[in-house]
């Protein structure tokens, strides 16, 4: 499938070191996991719009060059790998260090992923962006 080959292992390690380094130090802010347990859920689901807006913008401007035309599902296909990768890298340094309540408080596990995802998701994308399509 077309759109696999544009996003390749190299792409995806890329993504993974992007959101690592923006979600390490913020995942270890006891302020992130409160603001997530506070945040009403109009509000979480702005943040999470904002994030795949930003994403979309920049993968668009940066990644694509504005060329998109022919490759609309390969955009949209980036963008949402992208930020399901970095949801992924965050839940991961969560879970590792016990504040990811999957089993016990789920809402609550997933409203830190959302929260921290967002700057994580720009890191993952502005690296990627460093080998253009």
């Amino acid at each position: 499938m077309n759109v696999v080959k544009n996003f390749n292992l190299e792409d995806v390690s890329q993504v993974i070191i992007g959101a690592f380094a923006l979600a390490v130090p913020i995942s270890f802010s006891e302020e992130a996991w409160r603001i997530a347990e506070t945040l009403p859920l109009s509000n979480l689901l702005l943040l999470l719009s904002i994030s795949v807006f930003f994403l979309g913008f920049f993968a668009y401007q940066s990644v694509f060059q504005g060329n998109i035309k022919y490759r609309i599902s390969v955009f949209i296909t980036r963008i949402v790998i992208a930020y399901c990768i970095a949801a992924l890298v965050v839940a991961l340094i969560l879970l590792s260090i016990g504040k990811l309540p999957l089993l016990t408080d789920t809402l609550i596990a997933i409203k830190r992923i959302i929260v921290i995802t967002m700057p994580a998701s720009m890191g993952a994308i502005v690296v990627d962006s460093f080998d253009k399509e």
